[in-house]
């Protein structure tokens, strides 16, 4: 399916009051003005295969682009589209340093790269872009914000969407680790202790209903790092609102706090690129899932990239 397909929706006129997604993302050409959102698909299950998930994450690009695309906008911005890098014949490491290089040369031209997974593995491709960028200052330590159910840092021995940030952190002696929305029954103390070695912050689902907790913990994982990578692991939300991933949540974060958390670092000024991560449309018949995704996606972009340049 190409771009034009899936970029369409409901027209309600011209004027820009009137825009929404499908009428302002266009596909990316390199050279173009700094400053505007590009979205990159990666469509891979290799990782969730790997670590005995459910498959259908490859499909998540897709379905989450045709669900923000009618969404209307509260003014016009700019939005590429750089296409979908797709994970094939098992060849995960090879799809992660081929984001890698694309995610890298989008922030050198000054973007705001938008990953659209695919499995967690999505972050290690992610990771790679940004660690290889000059948005990456040496010396500076790098954030890394997850949001999501599970730490993803096993031990197995073959990488998988559940070893993204054991590799990043076993790499990368400046980076620094938090996880919001840790569900304790989905992992194990072993993990715990794992997280609790590499010096991770992390706050339990149980503790995210207290808005102030939440704030308290991101204000303070933001004040010891000079730039931000926030990934969100959709499976971070109630099963009732995410049912369409490879592991849902039985207790979940609310989508309410999620938002503030990303209405929190887009504030900061420390943001540097995004992902969105293991949306199984074939898990969610009704789409509920893809749209939920769609308005972090766009409560993300339309705070943090500005509107086009007066003329």
């Amino acid at each position: 399916m190409n771009s034009e397909e899936i970029w369409t929706g409901r027209v309600d006129g011209t004027d820009p009051e009137q825009l929404r997604w499908h009428q302002v993302v266009a596909p990316y050409v390199p050279g173009g003005e700094p400053g505007a959102c590009v979205f990159v698909g990666f469509a891979s299950d290799e990782g969730v295969r790997r670590n005995t998930g459910r498959p259908g994450a490859a499909q998540g690009p897709d379905a989450l682009r045709r669900a923000l695309a009618p969404m209307a906008l509260p003014a016009p911005l700019r939005a590429y589209d750089a296409g979908t890098i797709t994970v094939t014949d098992g060849r995960l490491e090879d799809g992660q340093r081929r984001l890698g290089t694309t995610v890298t040369a989008l922030l050198d031209a000054g973007e705001f790269p938008v990953v659209f997974g695919g499995g967690h593995e999505v972050a290690v491709g992610t990771y790679l872009g940004l660690a290889g960028s000059t948005r990456r200052a040496p010396g500076s330590v790098l954030g890394i914000l997850n949001l999501d159910a599970h730490f993803d840092l096993r031990p197995d021995p073959i990488a998988s969407s559940g070893t993204p940030f054991r590799q990043i952190l076993e790499a990368d002696a400046d980076v620094r680790y938090a996880v919001l929305g840790v569900s304790q029954p989905s992992n194990t103390a072993a993990l715990f202790a794992t997280a609790d070695r590499f010096g991770a912050r992390y706050l339990l689902d149980d503790d995210c209903a207290e808005p102030a907790r939440v704030d308290a913990f991101v204000t303070e994982f933001l004040a010891r790092i000079d730039l931000l990578y926030l990934t969100i692991d959709l499976d971070v939300l109630p099963a009732a609102v995410a049912p369409g991933v490879s592991a849902p949540a039985a207790f979940g974060v609310g989508l309410p706090v999620v938002q503030a958390v990303c209405d929190r670092v887009t504030a900061s000024g420390l943001l540097a690129v995004t992902d969105i991560a293991e949306l199984n449309p074939g898990l969610d018949p009704d789409a509920r899932t893809a749209r939920t995704a769609a308005r972090l996606a766009h409560r993300l972009v339309t705070r943090h990239v500005p509107g086009p340049p007066q003329k």
